[in-house]
């Protein structure tokens, strides 16, 4: 059978639309994952992979509620935050703003402020000071006092301006009559919504009513996480409360960052399936479905990966990429896009978006010498150096150990292995360079002051990036880069553990004759 090249698949002003019609069908039943297809039977075709649209938004509305119930509630208490408030405009939003609302919510509506504020604060202020020796849980509430639902229950949670997004806030409309509701609005409300300066006055109404004794706004130098509070809306905010409040305002720093990193264990089947689809995607692109060598270009690899995620109705948070190491010659004579040659080293770089969580990847694969099935021992040897540093970066990562500590450690002990190597890892979730601890950058293996110096926290999610570089005995001494990324979690209990697995063999693209044996 005629396996088409990447360019092959792409309709030009000769070809017929029949034939480029034939061409993209065929491309789309031979590269369709196996292990995804059999969802599919014989059709060897996937759609929805996490289900449709609304299925998805069903399942990521239960998510939101959870969050508000479990997550919110102990974070505030653990910073020593009775309320917060994030104000932002429409087209300006705050970095915690995804992690706030409904999955139909796209932007903040001309200006929204949520407002969140922990009504049993003072309550718990004063039962500590009565029985400072009794039990408490890990978030400060008393034990016996009804644990997370308690919680949830007494965080208030405001919006001026803006939707309840599905019933998870309480929304505060203006007094002011219409007519008539908004055109498509699926509120039957006859008040006008909050606008300009009306809003900072309602929330003076929402602070002074309350009380609170420490408000947190996202005002950081340290973490772009926290700093969502622009100086327009600080300025309004700041006016309209007056020095009586404003002198409570405290930066939210670690409480934004570690509310947007939490993750929950509900969401960790989503992102194993999710990272099933990035093996299999990069299995393919790494194979001679794929790829002919002395034809096919790196770039033309880059392109099919984006082109499937695309057609799986999934989104891209990076532009993919797809690299060459090849005996005897330098990154330089490679080039920007080489054409792939038998005997070469593949890297890619790959992610994929999907119900607001992201993937980062990155793997190795070797094209096949004629006369090969495997790649030579000591490039081997390269993926295990690799495969050691991972291990050691993993066994490092516990909650309450900053990212600089980490790396450290991990460090010391790979120099002690005596393994050429550099650690840049970093959270993951609902950013793919997410909030949390960064345990190194490429370019800065002395410790990351800040961002390095948050801590590791239960379900925290990681992308273990690393590389080791190692002499090839049989590419004559010459060092070989092997560049990893897997995703990993923290789990509820502290431990770490792969999100699916990591990689430890090479993907193989294989000769044609080979390949028409499968």
């Amino acid at each position: 059978m005629l396996f088409p090249t990447p360019d092959s698949r792409l309709p030009t002003p000769g070809r017929s639309l029949s034939r480029s019609l034939t061409a993209v069908v065929l491309s789309a039943v031979l590269t369709c994952p196996r292990s995804l297809s059999a969802q599919a039977g014989e059709e060897l075709r996937v759609t929805r992979p996490f289900g449709t649209l609304r299925e998805q938004a069903e399942v990521q509305q239960r998510w939101l509620a959870r969050r508000m119930e479990t997550v919110l509630p102990a974070l505030m208490r653990q910073y020593g935050v009775d309320m917060w408030v994030i104000p932002m405009r429409e087209y300006n939003e705050d970095p915690v703003f995804s992690s706030l609302v409904s999955p139909e919510t796209f932007a903040a509506r001309r200006r929204t402020i949520y407002v969140f504020f922990d009504k049993c604060a003072g309550a718990r202020a004063d039962s500590a000071a009565s029985a400072p020796g009794r039990a408490r849980r890990a978030d400060g509430s008393p034990a016996g006092a009804g644990g997370a639902a308690a919680g949830g229950a007494c965080i208030a949670k405001i919006a001026l301006g803006g939707s309840s997004q599905g019933g998870v806030y309480e929304a505060v409309r203006s007094t002011k009559a219409v007519a008539a509701p908004a055109a498509g609005s699926r509120s039957q409300d006859r008040t006008a919504e909050l606008w300009g300066d009306q809003q900072w006055q309602v929330l003076k109404d929402v602070v002074a009513k309350r009380n609170p004794k420490v408000i947190a706004i996202d005002v950081s130098r340290t973490f772009a996480f926290a700093d969502g509070l622009s100086a327009g809306e600080y300025e309004g905010m700041r006016e309209a409360l007056g020095p009586e409040w404003t002198r409570r305002f405290k930066p939210a720093e670690g409480l934004a960052v570690d509310f947007i990193a939490t993750r929950l264990t509900e969401e960790e089947a989503t992102y194993r399936r999710m990272t099933e689809l990035v093996w299999d995607i990069i299995g393919t692109a790494f194979s001679n479905r794929v790829i002919t060598p002395g034809v096919t270009r790196t770039d033309d690899v880059v392109w099919w990966m984006r082109q499937r995620v695309n057609d799986l109705g999934l989104g891209s948070w990076f532009q993919p990429s797809v690299s060459v190491q090849r005996r005897g010659v330098t990154a330089e004579q490679l080039g920007q896009n080489p054409v792939i040659q038998k005997g070469d080293v593949l890297h890619c770089d790959f992610g994929l978006v999907a119900m607001r969580l992201n993937t980062d990847t990155q793997h190795m694969g070797y094209v096949l010498k004629d006369g090969e099935s495997d790649a030579p021992a000591g490039l081997k040897k390269a993926l295990a150096n690799s495969n050691r540093l991972q291990d050691i970066v993993m066994g490092e990562i516990r909650p309450g150990r900053s990212g600089n500590e980490i790396l450290r450690a991990s460090l010391a002990k790979m120099k002690g292995e005596g393994i050429d190597g550099t650690v840049y890892t970093h959270p993951i979730g609902v950013h793919g360079h997410g909030a949390g601890p960064l345990i190194g950058l490429w370019d800065y293996q002395e410790g990351v002051p800040g961002r390095g110096d948050h801590k590791v926290i239960p379900n925290m999610w990681f992308s273990i990036e690393l590389q080791a570089t190692t002499p090839v005995p049989e590419w004559g001494g010459q060092r070989v880069r092997s560049a990893q990324e897997e995703d990993m979690i923290v789990g509820t209990d502290g431990v770490p553990r792969w999100a699916l697995k990591r990689q430890t063999e090479f993907h193989l693209v294989r000769t044609a004759a080979e390949r028409s044996q499968e």
